[in-house]
């Protein structure tokens, strides 16, 4: 595939590959910018249904427009291959990162992805697979969520079968590995799971395969973060178990308002630091 063109993109090189599909790093030469180039596998979208649902979504997928949100720019097959174009961001994954991130960084991200998905709720788009593997962060720190749409287009039952089968079922919410109808509050669910991770370096749910852990994800309550990083404000764990609650009535209505405590959560940890500093200054 690398040193080959497919329609008006040169393929360059192969940046990863995953359960969904084969990335590649491609030169849009109608546009001369550079795109990424996602080739779905050939199980997905294999009967007709699936190729116009799949189009349908990966369309409404288009139209979110945010700096916290990877651009979808086509979406074409090739030899019976379905493909997507979009934005190439020049970063990494938080798979990638979550070890080199600080709590300050880390409520900034939360930040970032939660207004990312406040603005594909409102337009009545759900993730459905937020995971740091789909979360990129750029070497500027904004932080990019990918893959809006796609997860839809495999289902359940797939998801839990290919790629890292673990690392994705520990982010579904109770509802989804249960096979239950969704709406936006899975994200909310997922996020809560990704938050918990990046700040304490450890999953909310600890099962070591996948009965054990959807067993826990709907059963079993997260250990409080304050646990396991006593040092950190306790405001933080009224956020991450209201995320993590069971019942999607009992989490946050909206991602809106958890950007809301989380920038709340910033200030107050900001003044907190500030104090101790001059504290120290006048001892």
């Amino acid at each position: 595939m690398i040193g080959t063109t497919i329609l008006h993109y040169d393929i360059v090189e192969q940046l990863g590959e995953g359960g969904m599909g084969v990335v590649y790093k491609a030169k849009d030469t109608k546009l001369d910018r550079y795109v990424a180039l996602k080739f779905l596998t050939k199980n997905v979208g294999s009967s007709d249904s699936d190729r116009q649902r799949f189009m349908q979504e990966a369309k409404a997928a288009a139209t979110l427009n945010h700096p916290n949100i990877c651009t979808i720019y086509d979406v074409a097959e090739h030899e019976g291959q379905l493909f997507i174009a979009m934005e190439f961001i020049d970063g990494e994954t938080l798979r990638d990162r979550k070890n080199n991130i600080s709590f300050k960084q880390s409520i900034d991200i939360g930040i970032q992805i939660a207004e990312a998905l406040a603005a594909a709720h409102e337009k009545g788009i759900v993730h459905r697979d937020i995971k740091p593997e789909n979360v990129m962060m750029r070497k500027d720190g904004l932080v990019q969520i990918m893959d809006f749409g796609l997860a839809k287009l495999q289902g359940v039952s797939r998801l839990t079968r290919e790629g890292n089968t673990v690392g994705t079922m520990g982010y579904m919410s109770p509802e989804q590995v249960q096979g239950f109808n969704v709406d936006h509050r899975t994200d909310i669910f997922s996020f809560g799971v990704l938050l918990y991770e990046l700040i304490s370096g450890q999953s909310p749910f600890k099962g070591m395969h996948e009965t054990a852990i959807i067993y826990e994800i709907v059963n079993v309550d997260a250990e409080p973060i304050s646990i396991l990083k006593p040092d950190l404000p306790p405001d933080l764990d009224a956020i991450i178990l209201e995320c993590l609650a069971k019942e999607p009535d009992e989490r946050y209505q909206s991602a809106k308002e958890i950007v809301k405590d989380l920038r709340k959560l910033k200030r107050e940890s900001s003044r907190q630091t500030a104090s101790r500093i001059l504290a120290v200054r006048k001892s």
